[in-house]
């Protein structure tokens, strides 16, 4: 399949999908089920979403990395029917999608965000993502990594309300910016949470598969 340029992304994604508002989809896992709701400021990877869940592209595949405290990455097509030991995380489709990076939208716990690997537009995989877990972090901390945040980001600061989130139900600030945050758990953080406890191997991934069953729309 050739490089899908973003114009061309653009015009894919708009004839595949009429256009969504307050989409939820349901996550069905072997640990059990998590609701999120796709923002619609985040246009671009809401309907990505939504067509790859209208093919089915995420049933059957695995929460391929999970670590605790931080966060439960899938959505590698690769890991589907996954083989003991295998090492996933470089599957999806063959285009990435523009980064849709706000300041209202930050790493709180239960957010939904795309994954991405290192590139200067910090452009994100087109099927990867992550639920945040993440932690409590004090007001010292959160001061400590806003003054290191603007040693590249001059203009950098946490918002009030994430300041009070992150104090309160946790997450990862330190990934604000550098990742499109695209929805949130309205339902079964306490599933996140199972799966983040699983024991896994050296290279993150849980020794007991955690499968995503079916993904779903609901209202």
């Amino acid at each position: 399949m050739n490089k899908i340029s973003v114009l061309s992304l653009s015009v894919l994604l708009f004839a595949a999908c009429a256009k969504k508002e307050n989409v939820k989809v349901l996550l069905e896992t072997t640990e059990g089920n998590i609701v999120i709701r796709l923002y619609d400021d985040t246009p671009q990877h809401r309907d990505n979403f939504v067509k790859l869940v209208k093919d089915g592209y995420y049933d059957g595949v695995i929460f391929h990395r999970v670590i605790e405290t931080f966060m439960i990455q899938g959505g590698d097509p690769d890991s589907k029917n996954p083989k003991p030991d295998a090492v996933y995380g470089k599957g999806g489709p063959d285009y990435k999608i523009p980064a849709e990076i706000l300041p209202n939208r930050y790493h709180k716990k239960g957010v939904l965000a795309a994954a991405r690997t290192n590139n200067p537009k910090k452009e994100s995989s087109g099927s990867q993502f992550y639920i945040v877990q993440g932690r409590v972090y004090d007001a010292e901390e959160l001061t400590e990594l806003e003054q290191n945040k603007k040693i590249n980001t001059p203009d950098f600061k946490f918002g009030e309300e994430a300041k009070k989130d992150y104090a309160k139900i946790g997450g990862t600030p330190h990934l604000d910016g550098e990742y499109s945050v695209f929805g949130e758990v309205t339902e079964g953080l306490e599933v996140v949470d199972k799966i983040a406890a699983q024991e896994t191997n050296a290279n993150d991934r849980p020794l007991k598969d955690v499968i995503i069953k079916k993904v779903t729309f609901v209202k």
